[in-house]
């Protein structure tokens, strides 16, 4: 009967996640522990800030700094940012009445925050049938020549193809 031998080495934390691996060896250096603190504070302050916005410009905006009593939101672009700074005072009264001391907020936008493409949905197209070519057939002989009648003499040129 042969035995399986299970290395030392091995740990049952060595099949986790590689982001679950990436916190817990930040955690245990002191410089890594205070990078995930920060990281940590500001998504907690993100998720806050959110609940003072509309869903679309929350879903746009992030948190770009935390500095003493100022917090940088950053957006994609200039439209994003007016409204932002119209909500500021919203936004700062929400995190402070959640015990944030924030005194201010800035923004900044930033380009390169959009988001991906959204989904393209497949176009169908459903070929027209003798009846309806017909029809655009008789729509065009009874049409003065001008940009109408061209356009239904390119649709009927394209569908007889």
């Amino acid at each position: 009967m042969a035995r399986t031998h299970r290395s030392s080495t091995t740990r049952p934390h060595d099949k986790a996640q590689p982001a679950t691996l990436a916190v817990n060896w930040l955690g245990n250096d002191q410089h890594g522990a205070s990078v995930l603190a920060a990281a940590r504070n500001m998504l907690a302050v993100q998720e806050a800030a959110r609940q003072a916005l509309p869903a679309a410009l929350a879903d746009a905006c992030q948190v770009a700094r935390i500095e003493r009593q100022r917090i940088t939101l950053a957006v994609p672009s200039a439209a994003y940012a007016s409204k932002l700074r119209q909500l500021a005072p919203r936004i700062v009264h929400l995190l402070a009445s959640r015990g944030w001391d924030v005194q201010e907020v800035s923004v900044k936008v930033q380009a390169g925050l959009l988001r991906a493409p959204t989904k393209t949905v497949e176009r169908t197209v459903t070929p027209l049938d003798s009846g309806a070519l017909q029809a655009f057939d008789e729509l065009r002989s009874g049409l003065r020549p001008g940009p109408l009648a061209d356009a239904i003499t390119r649709l009927l040129k394209h569908h007889r193809q």
